[in-house]
């Protein structure tokens, strides 16, 4: 070999460990296969779950726990102090004004008197009664108690914070442990004007409407005040906003024109206004009858495709 073959060839060899395609006469160079075209490139589509909107009403409440009791309860006082000497009612009658419930006993040795009739002061139900017969009472204890059941009333104590918040006649929705499920209607019908300065709250009283005879005095009662309702409002999950750069959006689907595409999405800034129990009510930004997406909504982008799964039109 001639000593400038060997120079030619050494420098190829410095040049192709160095990555440099270097072709000479003396080198055969096949040329690179061409790549083949990258396969079109799919577009993104996201799964959703829609709510078709509409007008409703969203109330806001306050939440408090109460006892039924009767609008009218009095203790029953004897006239005189004795022994009882007989009972002629039991827990649970109905009585009238003036009806005689017992007899007192007033003898003492060596002196004898005539049993005093015990009367009772109101209309009702025996709710409680004492003494037995034998026993010793008073003028100022209190031996019965009778309440007219049919008006029960349910008395709350409301936290200072929450007064401003409470007025007569307010609607308030009421449960009972012992009616799971059942709903019953009451209004508020009396506000205390003062506060209570050791526990700092507000006695009300609400009254169920109408009187109910499966509600009885002593039971403890779960009481729902409505404070605002908001009505012809469009209320969405408040799942369903997006926040971003510290605003708040829904997408809106816009449909597809054609049968061979897919809808789209638009975001849509919304203000807010109530929110209960998972729902919002939306003051601007969208109208009753937008369908948004209320699932699969975190990955979206404003012009997104979609393949809606489920649509629906209640909360």
């Amino acid at each position: 070999m001639k000593y400038s073959d060997k120079k030619n060839a050494a420098l190829i060899t410095v040049l192709s460990a160095a990555g440099i395609i270097f072709c000479a006469s003396a080198v055969s160079c096949k040329p690179k296969q061409a790549v083949p075209a990258a396969a079109e490139e799919t577009e993104t589509m996201f799964a959703v779950n829609t709510y078709k909107t509409s007008e409703g009403s969203l109330d806001e409440y306050l939440e408090f726990g109460g006892d039924v009791s009767s609008v009218s309860s009095v203790d029953v006082l004897p006239d005189m102090a004795g022994k009882i000497a007989r009972i002629l009612v039991s827990v649970g009658d109905m009585v009238q004004k003036d009806q005689i419930i017992a007899y007192v006993d007033a003898s003492r040795p060596g002196m004898n008197y005539s049993a005093s009739p015990v009367k009772a002061p109101i209309s009702g139900r025996v709710t409680s009664f004492a003494p037995t017969v034998g026993t010793m009472v008073s003028q100022s204890m209190s031996i019965a108690k009778i309440a007219d059941t049919d008006e029960l009333q349910i008395k709350v104590n409301v936290a200072e914070r929450f007064i401003s918040r409470i007025s007569d006649g307010q609607t308030a929705v009421v449960t009972f442990d012992a009616y799971p499920g059942v709903s019953f209607t009451a209004k508020v019908f009396e506000v205390s004007p003062v506060l209570d300065t050791t526990t700092r709250t507000m006695a009300i009283k609400l009254r169920v409407e109408p009187a109910d005879p499966r509600i009885r005095v002593g039971m403890y009662a779960r009481v729902r005040l409505v404070t605002n309702t908001r009505k012809n409002a469009i209320v969405i999950p408040e799942a369903s906003v997006v926040t971003r750069n510290a605003k708040d959006n829904v997408f809106i689907i816009v449909p597809a024109v054609s049968e061979s595409e897919k809808p789209t999405v638009r975001i849509s800034e919304i203000t807010r206004g109530i929110s209960v129990d998972g729902r919002t009510e939306v003051i601007s930004g969208i109208t009753a009858g937008d369908e948004i997406v209320v699932k699969g909504q975190g990955l979206l982008n404003d012009g997104s495709t979609v393949n809606i799964i489920s649509v629906s039109d209640s909360l």
